[in-house]
């Protein structure tokens, strides 16, 4: 498929599409015209490389970790090493420390809101 047919059918970009092939994250043929011609398993890698920076991973990070997964499924390969499963386990642990100051967070904010909200003086035409 062409990159533009790449694009609609994840919802991103054909610039990211180029930067993540630059990036060694996603490959593709070339036809004699020069064009870009991805495989359809390319739908599911870009999926998959959305779900990681989503993570917070960086592109160097996921060109690391993309050959250790399968597209379909996310599942280990043979090519994962106990180094990638310790900075996985490092990133995911990272991620939980986030979500924690998040709630942490909200937490605050829903106090600052209940107490704003009782402040406010009904409104007489009620």
């Amino acid at each position: 498929m062409r990159i533009g047919e790449l694009a609609s059918r994840t919802g991103v970009s054909e610039r990211s599409l180029r930067y993540y092939e630059e990036q060694g994250l996603l490959a593709a043929n070339r036809t004699p015209g020069g064009h870009r011609d991805f495989c359809d398993g390319a739908v599911d890698r870009v999926i998959r490389i959305q779900e990681l920076y989503a993570a917070g991973l960086p592109s160097s990070r996921i060109v690391r970790i993309l050959p250790c997964m399968r597209d379909e499924d996310g599942g280990p390969s043979v090519r994962a090493t106990p180094e990638l499963v310790a900075e996985l386990t490092a990133e995911r642990d990272r991620i939980d420390r986030t979500v924690d100051d998040l709630l942490r967070s909200r937490e605050v904010l829903d106090q600052v809101i209940d107490t704003a909200a009782d402040g406010i003086a009904p409104d007489p035409a009620d």
